[in-house]
């Protein structure tokens, strides 16, 4: 029944935008440099066809069942101005979803980005596992996520913190999750201990803040009554925590795990990732001003190189110890997550290389939606006893079914194994497969038996038959040995790793112990903090005590010296300068120059950017940052073509000076090294012609920082 009375406007559907426009709608896709999920069912079945049906198809607006949607710019109304009806299904659809569009943050390691990549076995690990991805000539898909730890997700990239490096790799034998972090020790011995580390580094709950600092009471309360987070918390305070790139950063397994070999033989591990870019880092300044100027920076640097087709590699390599019963190795008890094995005493054996060579599609539905656990294991890859492992079997697990709603997001598309599935896991929340038959159940008759038990000689996960010592009791102790270097041991391996820095790496250390500690409030906490590193090193302490005004106490440890191991200092060696970013500052003067100098720069695998004072072409090519856009922590080594008498010039040059990176100028740019007092002869500092100066900086660039400057200044 239609009422002639109501506006012929009201009773006909508006015309659909697009279709007035005469346009056609074309469904977008992913960059040339990015990469989504492989097709599989939940699964895990290979889907023949275009992963792109995963995506929203058609031209079309519609509802999530299918329904076109002819107007999804106003609700449905009693009347032009009358109260918006119930009734309006597509309005509570759209609304209740975007409610619902996030997910609970990860508790720690929520701030993070990954990459799709592949990883290559070269196979040296084949006489040590019978896993097959790390058979010779294996490829493996992989999906690696980077985070920081204690940070929200809206927190910036650049803070002092420990970096999570997680691999997830998509073997034909299932997912295995190599779940690490950029550094080798952990804070705490046992996993009971985890929820306190974190509430103290986390912000103070009264308050909420600091966010994504260690530089705060609570923090330093916990790791100066529990001695056990020495090792760490003096990593923590390294240049380690402040990362150049995830590019440039190690990875480590942190515990030790059990091989298994086709034979059955055994042997104790420990996992590396090895950047072939050197391990590099960030001056405590060039954090702060990152962290204001770019607080993305660390993932914009990762998507920028990768989408500029300079894939960043790491090597994978073992350092491999007996599986004996005492699980000790030159006296270093190897279930002792606090604890390292120097490279000098058991030397890293390279089994693979890792490449990322592509973005994720989507950031929610592959980097936020991953999710790793250390008990994604394979055949040949075991756990050992390590008390904080063994806490992490459980959380991990318990976690993911927090954040991503149930049991079933290993059927997410990025958590999909890309190896056959029958767990016989029946419902729960987002069941996306969909499982016929009867017998959910073994032993059945009625789906036929099936599915068969996979067998050890086939591909069954078989945990090897590891003796156990004999129980004396049930009890709530330390795993602690009568090993020279044990778990009670809290202090020696800390001097250590002080002791294996080259003098402007201590100096580092020294000065990010004065600030943190300087920035607690308790006296008490700051004198427990000089405690702490007094039965470490007294010279540290001395300088520490002086920047806190407070009298250095007298150590409670005896100090025992290890030999220092080389391996822990950053700075040795020239490095590739893949990826590295060059700010070639122009004016329309050396727009001749410009061609040769960045195509040269290109051909080295830098990423050189146009920098002027205003935008648009020079010689030909886009300015890529304007004197307002620009800020000197974005580059790593500058070449000035020109020097135009502006401020925001000087500061460039003043903080690039300062941080020790390379500079050139060419002709009469020279005056901007002039009036700032910079010395043309000075170490990475060149003056010449454009060939020359541009050959100088890339030699330059190879070494990172100009040290030697740096120190001088200091």
């Amino acid at each position: 029944m239609t009422d002639n009375n109501i506006p012929a406007e009201f009773t006909r559907p508006p015309t659909p935008p697009d279709e007035d426009a005469g346009t056609p709608c074309e469904q977008a896709g992913p960059a040339a440099d990015q990469q989504g999920p492989a097709l599989r069912s939940p699964t895990g079945a290979p889907v023949p066809g275009d992963a792109t049906v995963r995506a929203q198809q058609g031209p079309r607006l519609t509802t999530p069942q299918g329904a076109g949607v002819a107007d999804t710019d106003h609700a449905l109304k009693a009347g032009p101005r009358g109260p918006t009806l119930l009734q309006d299904f597509h309005l509570r659809e759209k609304i209740t979803h975007f409610d619902h569009e996030r997910i609970p943050e990860r508790v720690v390691h929520a701030r993070g980005t990954a990459a799709h990549g592949v990883f290559v076995a070269n196979g040296a690990a084949a006489s040590l596992t019978r896993a097959k991805f790390l058979a010779a000539d294996a490829r493996t898909p992989v999906f690696v996520r980077f985070s920081t730890v204690l940070g929200s997700r809206g927190s910036a990239d650049t803070v002092r913190d420990t970096r999570g490096f997680a691999v997830k790799f998509y073997t034909e034998e299932g997912v295995y999750d190599l779940v690490g972090n950029n550094i080798p020790v952990f804070f705490i011995q046992e996993a009971i201990k985890f929820p306190d580390v974190i509430h103290a580094g986390k912000p103070e709950p009264d308050r909420e803040i600091p966010q994504a600092q260690s530089a705060h009471d609570t923090f330093w309360d916990f790791v100066t009554l529990h001695t056990e987070a020495t090792a760490h918390t003096f990593w923590n305070m390294s240049d380690r925590a402040l990362p150049r790139s995830l590019r440039m950063m190690e990875g480590f397994g942190i515990h030790t795990f059990r091989l298994v070999a086709e034979d059955g033989t055994t042997s104790l591990v420990k996992f590396h990732w090895k950047p072939r870019l050197g391990v590099h880092s960030m001056l405590w300044e060039e954090c702060q001003m990152t962290a204001g100027f770019d607080p993305d920076f660390h993932r914009r640097d990762l998507a920028d190189t990768i989408a500029a087709g300079m894939p960043p590699e790491w090597d994978f390599g073992v350092q491999v110890f007996p599986d004996t019963p005492d699980h000790l190795f030159e006296g270093i008890d190897l279930l002792d997550p606090t604890k390292i094995v120097p490279e000098e005493l058991a030397p890293v054996r390279t089994i693979g290389t890792l490449r990322l060579t592509a973005n994720p599609e989507n950031f929610f539905a592959e980097t936020e939606q991953v999710a790793f656990c250390p008990t994604h294991l394979v055949p040949g890859i075991e756990v050992t006893d390590d008390p904080l492992l063994q806490g992490r079997l459980f959380s991990y697990l318990d976690t993911q079914i927090s954040r991503l709603g149930g049991p079933n997001f290993t059927q997410l598309p990025i958590n999909t194994p890309h190896a056959e599935v029958n767990d016989l896991f029946r419902d729960g929340m987002h069941q996306t497969a969909v499982h016929p038959g009867v017998a959910a159940y073994k032993p059945n008759s009625l789906g036929g038996g099936c599915p068969y038990a996979a067998t050890f000689a086939g591909d069954a996960y078989v945990e090897s038959p590891t003796p156990i010592p004999p129980p004396t009791a049930k009890l709530r102790t330390s795993a602690d040995s009568a090993g020279s270097v044990s778990f009670a041991d809290h202090y020696s391996q800390p001097r250590m790793f002080y002791r294996s820095l080259t003098p402007g790496e201590q100096q580092h250390l020294a000065d990010a112990f004065s600030f943190e500690l300087g920035k607690c409030l308790s006296e008490t906490v700051r004198k427990r903090g000089l405690q702490m590193l007094v039965n470490v090193d007294d010279g540290l302490a001395d300088y520490v005590a002086g920047q806190l005004g407070l009298d250095k106490p007298a150590p409670t440890s005896e100090v025992v010296d290890l030999a220092p191991s080389p391996a822990l200092s950053q700075r040795h060696g020239d490095f590739p300068v893949d990826g590295r970013t060059v700010a070639v500052l122009v004016d329309e003067a050396s727009a001749d120059a410009v061609q040769d100098v960045m195509t040269a720069l290109e051909e080295a695998k830098v990423r050189p950017m146009l920098v002027a004072a205003r935008g648009g072409v020079v010689g030909g090519i886009p300015v890529a940052r304007t004197f307002a856009t620009m800020r000197s922590v974005e580059f790593d080594a500058v070449l000035l073509l020109a020097a135009p008498a502006d401020q925001r010039v000087n500061l460039l040059v003043e903080e690039m000076w300062r941080h020790g990176k390379a500079i050139g100028a060419v002709g009469t740019a020279v005056s901007a090294l002039q009036r700032n007092d910079i010395d043309p002869d000075a170490p990475g500092v060149t003056v010449a012609d454009a060939v020359s100066a541009t050959s100088a900086l890339l030699t330059d660039l190879a070494e990172h920082r100009a040290w030697a400057r740096i120190e001088d200044d200091s």
